[in-house]
């Protein structure tokens, strides 16, 4: 499975908020940012940041998505 947070991306666009007032207002280290928008894993503490930053559920900032050749 892949991970996509292209849900995050377009949240932020929704609120009017940039990718580093985000990282401010959470908390989150330059490196994991860059981590996030490479669609790689971050911990479930940095996605708890997020979630309660910007008041969401966990399922409106990312999915996972089947990668090439998985059913």
């Amino acid at each position: 499975m892949a991970i996509s947070y292209n849900k995050l991306w377009k949240l932020l666009i929704d609120k009017k908020m940039s990718k580093a007032d985000l990282r401010k207002a959470a908390g989150i280290a330059p490196n994991t940012m860059t981590r996030l928008r490479r669609d790689e894993e971050v911990t479930l503490s940095v996605l708890n940041k997020i979630c309660t930053t910007l008041e969401v559920d966990i399922g409106d900032i990312m999915e996972f998505l089947p990668e090439e050749g998985e059913a």
